[in-house]
């Protein structure tokens, strides 16, 4: 089989379409033929050598696919034939097939896209745990969405939205205003406006948010604080270096830095989140949004992409 290999840590091109061996699954374990990969940033910054953790070279990227059970191992429920999304990969998903713990296999709805299916894991999970699981949000609520129009973007509105949170969102084009606004948020703002935060406050009433989801905190953490209302919780999500904040901003409105990876989350937790996930999904409420179809051998220019200002939904590779 074809799958895209890693054998040191670099730029982009450092991809390679390659033959490989093909899979089989062990006891627990499911292969899965993937029609769509996603493309997540942090494939890139794992890809880079930037990222914390690191994996063994060689190794193929990806852990976020939509596609079709070929065949499992001892011990599974799942059965072949099945259309499934996927969370996580043994192997690595940028390839024709990947070998999957059966725990990071879900049923993927008729009615979603394999390019949606590849979509869901890494983006929504993040959002569902971003929102119920560390800024514990609830309905009547004000959050603000930073980077709406991107993947994780996206998926927080529409499950904040969903859920009865009154949801404002960033972008930094009128594209991607009119894309946030047509995913259920409530308003939409220019994140490249000198004023924009004074603008969001006083959408509130000038009450303050109660949640901000954060996707580049080295540059906005210290607004956010001041935009806050009393009890008010600001999740990182995202951050590409260091910040200054007074912490005065913290005290006087009792507000909450909570920190977010979605590597650290519980087994306990993941059967919550795709739980919630699939159901979403199955009525659908959650529509992942697929903003490119890369091929698979052009995954370096998908890696550069991914980092660049201005998305509008979620970049794929297909076969």
């Amino acid at each position: 089989m074809k799958a895209i290999r890693v054998h040191e840590f670099g730029s982009p091109e450092v991809m390679h379409l390659q033959e490989t061996s093909d899979l089989k699954a062990g006891p627990g374990e499911a292969v899965v033929q993937v029609r769509a990969a996603g493309v997540n940033p942090v494939d890139a910054y794992i890809r880079s050598g930037a990222y914390a953790r690191k994996p063994a070279l060689p190794y193929t990227p990806g852990t976020d696919a939509g596609g079709v059970v070929e065949s499992v191992g001892t011990g599974v429920e799942v059965r072949p034939g099945t259309r499934v999304y996927t969370s996580g990969s043994v192997s690595g998903v940028y390839a024709e097939k990947a070998l999957c713990r059966e725990v990071d296999v879900h049923d993927l709805p008729a009615n979603v896209s394999f390019s949606q299916g590849a979509a869901i894991g890494v983006p929504y999970s993040t959002a569902f745990r971003a929102i119920f699981h560390r800024a514990h949000a609830t309905a009547g609520e004000t959050v603000l969405v930073h980077g709406g129009s991107g993947g994780v973007g996206i998926a927080a509105i529409q499950i904040a939205r969903a859920a009865g949170m009154r949801v404002f969102a960033t972008a930094g084009s009128p594209e991607g205003r009119d894309l946030v606004l047509r995913q259920g948020a409530h308003l939409a703002f220019d994140h490249n406006a000198p004023d924009y935060m004074d603008q969001v406050v006083k959408s509130t009433g000038g009450r303050g948010l109660d949640v901000v989801l954060e996707m580049l905190a080295n540059k906005n953490l210290a607004k956010d604080l001041k935009s806050l209302a009393s009890g008010g919780r600001i999740v990182v999500i995202g951050s590409r270096g260091s910040v200054e904040i007074d912490p005065r901003d913290t005290m006087v409105r009792e507000a909450a830095i909570l920190g977010m990876l979605l590597f650290n989350t519980s087994e306990r937790d993941l059967i919550s989140i795709h739980s919630g996930l699939c159901a979403g999904l199955g009525n659908g409420i959650l529509r992942p949004v697929v903003g490119q179809e890369i091929p698979l051998a052009e995954a370096a220019r998908a890696h550069r992409e991914v980092m660049e200002p201005g998305a509008r939904g979620k970049i794929v590779l297909i076969q």
